[in-house]
Parts: structure tokens; sequence; C-alpha cells
């Protein structure tokens, strides 16, 4: 008798268990009646059987298990509903799902193909109701997440295929108590670069804005909000692209929806409210409604009226353009050179021009073309007569748009630059004149030019160099007055020192550091004229310029709106003019009037490295001989600076674009605004302000702001990387790899260092020597400071074939954390002072 009650006991609470411990799947032969639920083991998803809000329809759905609000985000019947509470999911002996009603009508299915007669069902802890083979859970016959209704959550996969084109993959809700499919869908348009867009039947309703690799482009928030930050990724599987979303954090409850009435929704849980957050609402006001303002219109949500005619363009309808009704657009006032050609009635035949325009939600529609320069990419949309505008894109490369430009916002602080192509009379002052005025303007014209060349041959002799005061006055006033260089001997004596300036084959007699006058500087860069301007840095602009004994300068002009003072703009020339050594570019000189202060360096003939190590066209003149030297001059370059100058100084901002190449194709470092000098016993220090650029910067300097000797190694072994492989360390964002140092890394690791090499000289290059220097630039980046070599050991392990150390993997990814910088501020002013410099545009 005890036994018996043993065993019953036994029994009950073997029953207690089994109904304490959810249910999260089905095998063959097994259902879901209406009242019953799958549970996932986690207990956050469950699925069954529910009826909306003042409906008595039936529905087999997923929704989040013990919320209040119990969010629904897949249905299966969604258009076919069932009408009494008898319905039934079952796996039927196919091993497909079937939904059937009371009446044993099917009412949905799953209709995978190629099935096991054993088959299981499970509700994993993604909400993804899977169908997979009971033998093997890893293989999947049918996934809910690849048939979605209205909402996309994490790790759900998106696919992304040129030849399938547009795919609106989520479909609405046909109000909000009829899961039926509604009039709107969001999915992923392909074309150019991705992007998210929402569809009101077959019209565009809203875009994200095309994908660069960390956000979508015409998603402002983005670049500030902590809720994106790189958690949607374009990820390879399978040979297929697809769009997936990672939360930062795995425990936060998100999803994505598009509404019954249209709107892109994120939700995130909250907690301790007991509800859902809204995150973001697009579209959030009238200019983010697809092309609100029409095409070559723009809309600004800060301005009244909101929409207004892109520079160049007047509205298509004036009348209702003046009336508010904008989606007529606007048209060009002038026609386009290759439109001119085939016009008769326009006579002028000046040439195109682009027009910056910032700040933008770049326009819808483009092509992303092979350019990997601003200037080809230019001359790209040139050469189309079809091109209206372009844009180079850090992430994506060169856009074109060869239609009209669509779905344009002037976002005001943030968002990118678009260059808008215009007729050259858009860039006139005035309107056009006509033939009768032009003809009066030039024979006055003529006739003032040849009386001032008479007057300036009679009293050439007697002209003499205004002072600094007045120029300065003058040059506030009116036109910066040009002198006569090869008469004037203006040098000043405020940087007196008994030492002469001596450099290769040449000495510079007189003060240590040569003084020009602002009007000399001018007339050397023909009053700093765009034809001379060779670039933008963080410092401020770089002029090509002549001095009257032929040789060639380049012309460094701080920007007034920095924050260096006078006082240390004349210690730091000073202290640079003293560094002679061959791999280091020579400061002849500098300027200081007013506000003005301009630093006169020798002209490189052929630019920076950068110019030939990311050009396509370029890379092959760089074979692997020359590549060594510069890596080699660099070396040396550096060693100097570190040990063997009157100071130790440490420059803080290397990079490709900051080593200039001589016309021997010698290197030089250059642009030393960020350098620290050190006393000859100090070794490191710390800085409340981290300057230079990210992807160079070692972790302790960027984390930190301990910057040392180390420092420079750092970057010293990125660009090694960069020069052996002839890629960007930053042209890895939108890969697997989060910059050039994981990727090689990787490479190095597995034994398959030589597909790093730049296929420009893979076949040419002595394998030895090339894996040798690899390993230097992995020691040179690893994590820690002490882990690194010095500059001397450096170049010792660079010279000699002694055995080298093994580096240990490199973790440091903060690269990333620089993005929304790099690519926001490209609508505000960089100078030096500011937490990084971004230098455009580069060439001495």
């Amino acid at each position: 008798m005890k036994s018996v009650f043993l065993f019953c006991f036994i029994c009950y609470l073997f029953s207690l268990v089994l109904f304490c411990h959810a249910i999260n799947s089905i095998t063959t032969g097994q259902s879901v009646k209406d009242g019953e639920t799958l549970i996932s083991v986690d207990e956050i998803y469950e699925l069954g059987f529910f009826s909306p809000e003042k409906s008595d329809s039936r529905y087999l759905g997923i929704w989040y298990h013990n919320r209040q609000d119990e969010a629904v985000i897949w249905v299966a019947n969604r258009d076919k509903p069932i009408s009494d509470r008898n319905g039934t999911l079952r796996i039927a002996e196919d091993g497909n799902l079937f939904l059937r009603d009371g009446n044993g009508n099917s009412v949905w299915s799953s209709n995978a193909s190629e099935l096991s007669n054993d088959t299981t069902a499970i509700l994993d802890r993604n909400g993804n109701l899977i169908l997979s083979s009971a033998a093997d859970t890893s293989k999947s016959y049918w996934e809910s997440f690849s048939h979605p209704t209205d909402t996309y959550l994490p790790n759900m996969r998106v696919l992304v295929s040129q030849a399938m084109g547009e795919n609106h993959f989520f479909s609405s809700w046909k109000s909000a108590t009829d899961p039926s499919p509604g009039n709107f869908t969001m999915g992923v348009d392909p074309r150019g670069a991705p992007q998210i867009v929402v569809w009101e039947n077959s019209k565009r309703r809203w875009r994200s804005g095309h994908w660069n690799a960390q956000i979508f482009t015409g998603v402002p928030n983005m670049s500030v909000s902590t809720n994106y930050q790189y958690g949607f990724k374009f990820t390879t599987i399978s040979g297929n692209l697809y769009l997936t979303y990672v939360p930062s954090n795995p425990s936060d409850l998100l999803r994505y929806r598009i509404t019954w009435d249209g709107i892109e929704e994120q939700l995130k849980w909250n907690e301790g409210a007991k509800e859902w957050d809204v995150l973001q609402r697009q579209p959030a006001n009238e200019c983010e409604l697809y092309n609100y303002c029409g095409n070559f219109g723009v809309c600004s949500i800060s301005k009244s009226p909101k929409c207004s005619c892109m520079e160049g363009f007047e509205p298509t309808f004036p009348d209702q353009w003046r009336n508010g009704y904008w989606s007529g657009g606007c048209k060009r006032r002038s026609l386009l050179q290759c439109q001119r050609n085939s016009n008769a009635t326009e006579l002028s035949s000046g040439e195109d021009g682009f027009k910056a325009l910032r700040c933008m939600k770049l326009p819808d529609f483009t092509n992303v073309t092979a350019a990997r320069t601003v200037e080809t990419c230019q001359q790209t949309c040139l050469q189309n007569c079809s091109c209206n505008a372009f844009a180079f894109i850090s992430g994506i490369g060169c856009m074109t748009w060869t239609e009209d430009l669509i779905d344009m916002q002037d976002f005001g602080k943030v968002g990118f630059t678009m260059y808008l192509r215009l007729a050259d009379s858009e860039f006139a002052e005035g309107r056009k004149l006509s033939p009768a005025v032009i003809v009066v303007i030039v024979l006055a014209g003529a006739t003032f030019l040849a009386l001032s060349l008479w007057l300036f041959w009679r009293y050439n002799t007697k002209l003499k160099v205004l002072p600094a005061a007045t120029t300065a006055s003058w040059m506030r006033k009116n036109e910066i007055p040009i002198s006569d260089l090869s008469k004037s001997k203006e040098y000043s004596t405020d940087f007196s020192g008994p030492a002469d300036l001596i450099t290769e084959g040449s000495q510079m007699n007189g003060a240590e550091l040569p003084l020009f006058s602002f009007s000399q500087v001018a007339a050397a860069t023909n009053n700093f004229s765009d034809e001379n301007k060779l670039g933008q840095g963080g410092f401020g602009p770089v002029y090509r310029g002549k001095l009257p004994g032929a040789e060639e300068i380049a012309v460094k002009r701080l920007s007034k709106v920095s924050g260096q003072g006078l006082d240390e703009f004349k210690n730091e020339v000073i202290l640079i003019a003293k560094l002679q050594h061959r791999n280091l570019v020579r400061l002849l000189g500098c300027c200081i009037e007013g506000e003005e202060k301009i630093l006169v360096y020798e002209y490189m003939a052929n630019k920076s490295l950068d110019c030939f190590l990311f050009d396509h066209s370029k890379q092959g003149l760089l074979d692997w001989f020359m590549r060594f030297t510069i890596i080699e001059g660099i070396a040396r370059g550096l060693l100097y600076l570190h040990r063997d100058s009157r100071l130790r100084i440490i420059h803080r901002d290397l990079k490709a674009s900051n080593i200039l190449l001589d016309e021997d194709m010698n290197p030089k470092i250059s642009d030393f605004g960020m350098a620290r000098i050190f006393g000859g016993n100090q070794n490191e220090a710390n800085t409340n302000r981290v300057v230079g650029t990210y992807g160079y910067m070692s972790p302790e300097y960027a984390m930190e702001g301990l910057f040392s000797v180390k420092s420079d190694v750092f970057s010293f072994g990125v660009l090694v990387l960069e020069i052996v492989s002839g890629r960007r360390n930053t042209s890895f964002r939108a890969t697997d790899h989060v910059s050039l140092i994981a990727y090689a890394w990787q490479l190095w690791s597995e034994g398959k260092a030589m597909e790093l090499i730049d296929p420009a000289i893979r076949n040419s290059c002595p394998e030895n020597q090339v894996l040798r220097c690899l390993q230097i630039a992995m020691l040179c980046v690893q994590d820690s400071a002490v882990q690194r070599p010095t500059m001397a050991h450096v170049l010792l392990m660079i010279e000699s074939n002694s055995i080298l150390p093994l580096p240990r993997q490199p973790t440091f990814t903060s690269m990333r954390t620089s993005v929304d910088a790099d690519f926001y501020l490209d609508c505000q002013e960089i100078v030096s002072t500011n937490d990084l410099t971004v230098t455009m545009v580069v060439g001495r």
C-alpha cells in the first residue's frame, strides 16, 4: 500500500515539474490548440491564438510573454481569420506546420519543401518559430523570420539583392485591429548604397538615406543616439547579403515596426514603467515625407517657408509655389554646357562648375562609381552630360546623380556635403549684360590695363613696399597689394639668433628664421588664388607659390578661427626651424601680421604619399623598392625627432597625408601643428585634449590622453600596413573587420599574410622582406606601449636580418568611435584646436 502511495506521489510531483516548465516546441503528431501556447525558454516570447481589440476573429501569432502590453510581432493567418475558438496548429504527416479551424479546413501552412518525416517546431529565444529536423535542430526548413508581418526584431535577416531589387519585406496591418495586409510596406532598396524605405502601395513615403557602413545617412539623430550605435550591419551569409541588427545591450527588448498608418517606429521595453518607449518615429515631420518639396527642392524644418529651390533653380510653377503647393518642384535657370551645345539659342560657352551644399540629406536614386578621390569623382560627373550632382562619402565612395534630384533635406548642423552642378552663368556676380555693354566694359578695361602697365614701367624704380600696418589696413579695405619681391629686403629681426639654416646643398644666411611680409606671401601665391590652392587641412588652406628666385614654396595659412596664440606660434616655428633632417620637410620662414599667421615650407613636387598609395591609377608607380625606401625614410625621420634632435619631439599626427614626397620620391614628414616637445629626460605626458586622426592614434592616447614616443610608433605601424597593403585603415568600415590592423592580424596569424600585399606589387616583391615589414608593423601596433619597440629598435629591425619577436594580438578598435565626427563635421570648419583633424585634400 505504501509503495502504491509513493508511486502516485512521485507521478504527481513529476506532473508538477512538467506543468511549471513551459513547452517551447512540438513534434510530429503534436498540436497547439486555442487556449494553449508555446513559450520560449527565456520566457520572453509566446505563441498561441489571440483576438485583436474589438474583434472576435482568432489568429495564430507570436507576442511578448507576460508583458502588460502583449505586442503582437507575427501573425500566421493574417488574411484568413478563424471565426471560432477551435483552431489547431499541428505538424502534419508530411512534416509541415498546418493551421486548421474547428471544421477541419486548412487556414494556413508553412508550405516548406524537401522535409524529413520527423520534424519539430521550436519557438526560440529570438522570437523566431523554426521548423527543423528533430534529429538535427540546426537544420532549418522554414522560419517565421523569413515570413514576417509588420515587425523587425534583432537578429532577423533581410535579404539585400541587386537582382531582386526592392525588397518589401514587412507589411503593415490594415488597421489597428485588423492584422490583414495594409497599404504600407517596409524593406530595403539595394540600388547604389542600400537604404531602408517605407512604401505606400507602390509609392515611396519615407527613406532612411544611404548606408555608409556605420549609419543611415538620412536619419540625422543616428549620429548622436546611443540606441543606434553600430547595431545595423550588412553581412554576407552563404553568398547572400543580409541586413541584420544586433543591439548594443543583448538584454534590451527592441523592435522596429511599420504601423498601420505608415509610420516606422523603434520601440524599447521600459521594465520600470512596464511600457514600450518610442525611441523614434519616421517620418517625424513634413520634411521627412518623401520628396515633400518636389524635384530639385530642399526642405528645412527650421525655415519658413519650409521649401526652397536649390541655388541655380527656380519654381516650375511659381503661382503654386507662392501658395504653398511645392510638389511641382523646381527647374534650372540656365542650361549646362553640354545642353547648350545642342541649343543654338544659348551663346555662352563657359564650363560648368559645382556648388557645395552642406548638411544635406543626399538625394535618392544614386549611382556609386569606382572613383577613389573627390577629384576623380568630379571628373566622372563632368564627363556625363546627365550628371546633376556628386558626393564623395566615406564608407560609400563616389556617388553621382544622373536623374532629377529627389527628396532632399537641409539638416542644419549634421548631414553630408553634395556638389551641385551648375552652369557657369550661375557663378557670375550679376545678371547677363547686353552685347553693347560688354563691348564698352572690355574696351574700358583694356585701356585701363594698358595705362596701368605704362605707369608701372615708368615709375617702377620709385615703388616702395608698404609698411606692415598699412598693408594690413589696405588689405581689410581693398584687394591685397602685391609688392615686388625682387626689390624687397623686408626680413624681421624678431627671430634673431646665431645659427643659420643649413640644408642639403644650400644655406640661408642672416636671421635664424626669415620673417616674410604679408605682401610678399600674397605676391608669391597670386593673392592666395584658388588656382594656387593645394588643399585644406586642420591648420588651414595650403597654397603653392613662387619666390622671385624661381624657388617654389608651399604656404600654409592659419585659419582665423584657430585658437593658437602668437607666442605659442612663434615658439613653435623657431623650434621646428632648428629641425634639419633629410626626411623632415624644411621650414623656410613665416609671416605674422595682424591676425595672419603663415608658414612657408619647401614645395614638394609629388605632393603627399596618400595621393599615390590610395589611387588605383598611381599605385603601380610605387614599386616595392620605392615603398621600402619610404618606410625606411619615415623611420629615420621619426628617430631623429625622438632621439637625435636637440629636443625630443612627438609628432602625434603621423599619417599618409602628412608624408610628402619630393621630386625623387624621398619621404619627408610634415605638419607639426600637433607636435609636442619634451625635455631631454622626459618620456611621456598627459593631455586633456586629444588631437590627431583616429585610426592612427594609439589606445592609451585615444582613451586616456597619455602620449609618448610610443604613440608615434603605433602610428608608424599603421602607416607601414597601409604602405604594404595599399589600403586605408578606414577602408574596412563596410567589412567584418574593424580596421586594417584587425584584418592584417587575421591574415598574419593564419599564415596568409601575402594576401594583404597590394595586388599592384604582389608578384614582384621579395616575400621575406615584405613579411618582415608586416611583422615589424604588428609589433608597432600592440595595445600596450611597453610592448612596442622604440624607433631605434624599429630602424635596426628594418635594416638588419635579426630574429624578430612575435607580436601579441591587438584588440584596439576605438577607431569606430570617431565615425560620427568624421562624417558629420563637414558642416563646420575644422581647426587644429578641435579634438581631431580632418584633412580633406592634401598637397604641398
